[in-house]
């Protein structure tokens, strides 16, 4: 089974909303990194293809997720925070209890039950729902099997590479990288690590093949 580290990255950008209008948001991503610095990495590689100006990293941090039930339907669009009490027998047969915290993607609280039910088939300890709410969680990036490295360094995001020059990239830096096709400058002169859309063509830093 593998062992996720989940990290909660706050995006702060400027979202062009329904009506037109353009609103300063923030919002939040979990992500799966080993680290805050790869976590930092990852999410700017996860968003930059995505968001055409600038953007920060508002805030990182810890996420106590024991495990991720994730959805393929489309009527999932939401993360359901779901906290479980699990009830076992100590030497003395005394009933204890511990916590834990699992993240199920659904269409509504009642889906998002059900969902967690279906996971949760198996398992032999007993267990009792304590809550179950929804977050503010807009996506979430669970390492993925790496393939084709030379080929995807600057054609598609999630390049090992290029996580580990971002996350290697000292505090008081300012650089300029391509990321999917993108030239972006990453700035971390000052408290939040921002990133914004290299406007100079003169200019393009780009990580060489290895």
């Amino acid at each position: 089974m593998i062992q996720h580290t989940w990290f909660e990255c706050k995006i702060r950008y400027e979202k062009v909303m329904e009506n037109g209008m353009q609103k300063k948001v923030t919002e939040p991503y979990l992500v799966d990194a080993l680290s805050f610095t790869e976590a930092e990495a990852r999410i700017i590689e996860e968003m930059t293809p995505f968001i055409s100006g600038e953007f920060t990293v508002s805030d990182i941090k810890r996420a106590n997720y024991s495990e991720l039930f994730p959805s393929d339907e489309e009527s999932a669009d939401r993360y359901f925070k779901c906290k479980l009490n699990f009830i076992t027998l100590d030497k003395s047969g005394k009933e204890r209890t511990t916590s834990t915290c699992i993240l199920v993607q659904a269409a509504d609280l009642r889906d998002a039950v059900k969902k967690l039910d279906e996971g949760m088939k198996g398992t032999m300890a007993d267990y009792q729902i304590a809550s179950v709410s929804e977050t503010a969680i807009i996506d979430v990036y669970p390492y993925e099997e790496e393939k084709n490295l030379d080929d995807s360094i600057n054609k598609s995001a999630n390049s090992p590479v290029v996580r580990r020059f971002i996350s290697e990239l000292p505090e008081g830096c300012k650089t300029t990288l391509t990321i999917s096709g993108k030239a972006i400058i990453i700035d971390k002169t000052g408290k939040n690590t921002k990133v914004s859309p290299d406007q100079s063509k003169t200019k393009k830093e780009t990580i060489p093949k290895k």
